[in-house]
């Protein structure tokens, strides 16, 4: 097998507390990389586990994978800086990143390398054509989809984006600009390359329990607002132009009131317009601090995760 370094695919796996499927993920990619017509490395990332995934990995014998490394954080960091330590510490210039959960078919990596190697495209976005979820997380995807697209980035396909396979150009993109508090998918649709979408039928999970919580989900949506679009700031603005006219229109109201019936104005109208104004004037604010948090937190250029040590899976 060639290991040329342009004629490769790295994969970045990001992993945290997966001692349930870690061995399976392994086999079936090994496996795998059989039918490839290209070598591919796996970087194992650790999100900071506490249970054996991390011995488990250690212990397994690759096969038919050319390279393959165990970067390890000195605690957990997030999904999105652990696809970045990846890509740092990738070999080959065409990268990508999958769960170690199974969910996306291994067909995308042969698929998705030729359209990058033969058809010249910079990236590749895989979306998902079809996968049993709940109805909860599916809901949740599709609104992320179209919030994304019409405020943020708007060539965000609307089927969701899982992961997506890009070139060296790319690579040295995110390289040279690693973001914190950001989404990692964003940052390459939002760069304007060449690409293209390839839509595939994905899998349940393979074992285990997801990791994506309902707190990750809100945090990566507001990450999300927050790094790629002013749509927050201009609401704050549209909700204060709206609470001056009804405030003008009140006002009027009353005085017209107090002249013509000779009665006092109401209370009931008074408070509420005070507590609909407090209610606005906070959410403005928490989203204002927002911005002014991650201003505040990219000014002190902390790293965006911290690389407790390297180890190479193959030289056992």
């Amino acid at each position: 097998m060639t290991t040329n370094k342009n004629e490769g695919l790295s994969i970045i796996v990001p992993f945290l507390n997966e001692e349930d499927g870690i061995e399976l993920f392994c086999s079936t990619i090994d496996d795998h990389a059989s039918k490839l017509s290209f070598p591919i490395e796996l970087v194992f990332v650790d999100d900071g586990s506490t249970d054996k995934s991390v011995e488990i990995l250690g212990n397994y014998s690759f096969n038919n994978i050319s390279r393959a490394k165990l970067v390890q954080f000195s605690r957990n960091f997030g999904s999105h800086a652990a696809i970045r330590a990846g890509v740092k510490n990738a070999y080959y210039p065409v990268c990508t990143w999958l769960g170690s959960d199974l969910q996306e078919p291994l067909e995308l990596l042969e698929a998705s390398f030729k359209l990058i190697n033969e058809e010249g495209y910079d990236a590749v976005y895989v979306c998902k054509k079809s996968i049993a979820v709940s109805k909860m997380n599916r809901a949740f995807s599709k609104t992320y989809s179209h919030l994304m697209q019409k405020y943020a980035v708007s060539n965000y396909s609307s089927d969701g984006v899982s992961t997506i396979v890009f070139n060296g150009k790319i690579k040295e993109l995110l390289n040279n600009n690693v973001e914190g508090n950001s989404s990692i998918m964003l940052q390459i649709i939002d760069a304007g390359f060449k690409t293209t979408n390839l839509e595939m039928d994905f899998h349940e999970r393979s074992a285990g329990k997801s990791k994506w919580t309902l707190s990750k989900k809100v945090k990566l949506m507001i990450d999300s607002f927050v790094a790629f679009s002013f749509a927050p700031i201009r609401m704050v603005s549209i909700l204060g132009m709206i609470m001056l006219f009804v405030g003008v229109v009140v006002g009027i109201v009353t005085i017209f009131t107090k002249i013509l019936n000779d009665t006092p104005a109401g209370y009931a109208t008074l408070a509420s317009l005070i507590a609909l104004g407090f209610g606005i004037t906070n959410i403005s604010l928490g989203i204002i601090a927002e911005y002014l948090w991650r201003a505040l937190d990219a000014a002190r250029q902390r790293p965006v995760f911290i690389i407790s040590e390297i180890k190479d899976l193959t030289d056992k």
